[in-house]
């Protein structure tokens, strides 16, 4: 290797929770910790590393009435990227945002299809609206369109109800679930409330979205199935805002959506305790904004997840989780270098001091 342009990273970096190295390079884009024979042309970084952030549920593509033009998707996966996510579950997106990959200066997105709901019940134009007997047929299709996720809509507000109530008889999510799995995806699905979740955790699901309904009686199962659950609290953070917008026509729905967000910490430390995997996610698009993932790492600590913990669900543990390379040896160089110990105080995550991107610092 002569005369060859390197990436030079030296401090610490956080390759794993008990992997710590003191350097490492970037050649032809991909990590190595070997000083490169010949390199004469070195950019030296240096700082604290973490792998390149995940977000776990962020939809690209999606604005507050359904889908967004390229222009728009490129604004949130930009603003993600500043903020050191530079891996995303989409969990549900109405938009095409396949020509991402083709850019080496966005994001790397694991798609989940198109979110799978009953007929009026989610989001106008966010999902496929439709009844339990078409849902196999539908979930085959968006296990062929991701990228080995398919996302289901778990629980919504029923209207006669006034109430959060499930999505689907329970035959339906078991078929629905077994035919992703034969095709080699993976079920996520939303759910707030507490009565949808036994049913999807005995058909096989995966992931549960959210999960403010997971209660004590409820945790041993999830455990025992290795069922993980992306809380996304910066979300759930505006529970009482939907509530006071909802109280005047359904009352008990917004009784309801308070009492979920007040056991919010509670319920996710309760996970967390029982080896529940918790992954982070903001939940980012729709009404909700880009580049959160800090401020979600942060929530996680603030519920009771040690500072280590709350690090490797956005980072090593997660990308391990979704199937991704961290910083091994010959990994595309995807991290993030900070000013300081991110294990001393999560809250630097929200100041990264360079972003490297397939072996490129974004400037």
């Amino acid at each position: 290797m002569s005369d060859q342009a390197v990436l030079h990273v030296k401090g610490r970096v956080l390759v794993g929770p008990e992997d710590v190295r003191d350097e490492l390079w970037v050649v032809d884009g991909r990590v190595s910790y070997d000083r490169p024979a010949g390199a004469r042309d070195i950019r030296t970084v240096a700082g604290w590393a973490l792998p390149g952030l995940v977000d776990a549920h962020c939809h690209v593509g999606l604005g507050p009435h359904g889908p967004v033009d390229a222009a728009a998707a490129e604004k949130q996966a930009l603003t993600d990227r500043e903020a050191g996510t530079l891996l995303i579950r989409d969990a549900g997106s109405p938009s095409d945002t396949r020509w991402v990959d083709d850019r080496d200066d966005l994001p790397k997105i694991v798609r989940a299809g198109r979110h799978i709901a009953r007929t009026r019940r989610y989001i106008r134009n966010f999902a496929h609206e439709i009844e339990p007997a078409d849902l196999v047929a539908y979930v085959a299709q968006e296990a062929r369109r991701g990228d080995g996720w398919v996302k289901l809509v778990g629980d919504w507000i029923d209207r006669d109800l006034g109430d959060l109530a499930p999505s689907w008889p329970r035959d339906a999510v078991e078929a629905a679930i077994a035919e992703a799995h034969r095709l080699g995806a993976r079920v996520t699905a939303h759910c707030f409330a507490e009565n949808s979740l036994q049913d999807l955790v005995e058909a096989g699901i995966d992931c549960i979205e959210h999960a403010t309904g997971l209660t004590e009686d409820l945790i041993p199962l999830f455990a025992s199935r290795g069922v993980a659950i992306v809380p996304t609290l910066v979300n759930i953070a505006t529970f009482p805002d939907l509530a006071a917008g909802g109280e005047a026509k359904f009352p008990r729905w917004s009784a309801h959506m308070r009492r979920l967000h007040e056991r919010r910490y509670d319920t996710v430390r309760a996970a967390y305790d029982a080896g529940i995997p918790v992954y982070v996610g903001t939940d980012a698009g729709g009404s909700l904004a880009h580049g959160l993932v800090a401020g979600e790492v942060a929530e996680l600590v603030t519920a009771g997840i040690p500072p280590l913990d709350a690090l490797a669900a956005t980072s090593w543990a997660a990308r391990a989780w979704l199937g991704r390379p961290g910083l091994e040896e010959g990994a595309p160089a995807d991290l993030v270098v900070y000013e300081s110990d991110p294990r001393a105080d999560v809250r630097v995550l929200a100041s990264p001091r360079r972003v490297v991107l397939n072996g490129q610092v974004v400037e």
